[in-house]
């Protein structure tokens, strides 16, 4: 039996919707099904009533949820001591954020949390915004810091996961500069002159964003996808050696923009506010709400360290909670 089993089943027993519960545990629904099939299997009897709708437990499944709710908890409060007394002697907070955010934005924001509450022992694990919120889910980190936007939200029950939205990330079209420091390349190109396209892998949550501009942009993109990366830390080396046009977080950028090294491409005719190629994504911060309500060491560092960017959010006004 596998923990995460459990924890679908939990989801199920709360939600009563495969749909739903497979959404809240990012999976699709045939993989949550059979994850469910498997733990009834282990168990050798059925939990769930399939016979109506919406879903109910049956008898069986009723008993269960009691015990899978035990077996949960001693679960995470074993995983909790020994993460107090191996590896680590001081308590640490373990982030999981997008390698993007957390080679730009992630440091200078934790030093500006620092400045406020003093030293943070921390542990970053770089992931993809799909498996760092899975790693919430799935207990795997303390905190999710990561990008969010209404065209691809982060489906997190509310209930369950508490928010704070930190600020704002712009991604616009870039280009190294060619002959006297104009756009080597430019958009829109033509149906016969095609811009070499330096693309994010379908599945970034950069690409998806990629994708909303080029869907939504006010004049059709031709564009040549010549080079693909998951990584925009990789585009934008690409693009610094001239090679086409990418798609790139303003974080990721400013130092090349500044230094003349990029050039935005999407300053349109129309004025300087114009920007029909720039999506503006929030970056957020997650937390299982259980986790702040704990009382061991690390449980009590991540519930000052949220309390701390709560506070600096509301007297900036900058930022929202949720």
């Amino acid at each position: 039996m596998e923990l995460k089993w459990l924890e679908d089943f939990v989801s199920l027993a709360e939600t009563r919707s495969f749909s739903r519960s497979a959404e809240l545990r990012h999976v699709s629904q045939p993989a949550f099904s059979r994850r469910i099939q498997a733990l009834e299997a282990w168990l050798a009897t059925e939990l769930i009533d399939r016979s109506v709708y919406p879903t109910r437990l049956t008898q069986a499944g009723q008993i269960f949820y009691e015990q899978a709710l035990t077996m949960l908890s001693q679960a995470h409060e074993a995983r909790t001591l020994l993460r107090g007394h191996v590896g680590a002697p001081v308590p640490t907070i373990e982030f999981a954020v997008p390698h993007t955010l957390s080679l730009t934005y992630f440091p200078r924001w934790l030093e500006r949390i620092e400045a406020k509450m003093g030293q943070v022992h921390t542990r970053l694990r770089a992931l993809n915004v799909h498996d760092a919120v899975l790693s919430l889910v799935e207990g795997g980190c303390d905190l999710v810091m990561g990008y969010h936007h209404p065209s691809h939200p982060v489906a997190l029950d509310p209930a369950r996961y508490d928010m704070l939205i930190l600020g704002s990330e712009p991604i616009s079209p870039f280009s190294a500069p060619g002959r006297a420091g104009r756009p080597r390349h430019t958009l829109p190109g033509a149906a016969d002159a095609r811009v070499p396209y330096l693309s994010y892998t379908p599945n970034a949550y950069l690409g998806r964003m990629t994708e909303v501009i080029i869907a939504n942009a006010p004049t059709r993109l031709f564009l040549d996808r010549v080079y693909e990366t998951d990584m925009a830390e990789g585009l934008k080396a690409m693009a610094l050696a001239g090679h086409g046009v990418a798609f790139l977080p303003h974080s990721a950028v400013d130092d090349a923009v500044a230094g003349g090294r990029l050039i935005r491409l999407d300053r349109s005719a129309r004025g300087a506010g114009a920007h029909p190629f720039t999506l503006t994504m929030e970056i957020r911060l997650y937390c299982d709400k259980l986790a702040l309500q704990g009382d061991d060491p690390r449980q009590k560092l991540v519930r000052a360290l949220w309390d701390v960017v709560r506070d600096e959010l509301r007297e900036t006004a900058g930022g929202t909670a949720g």
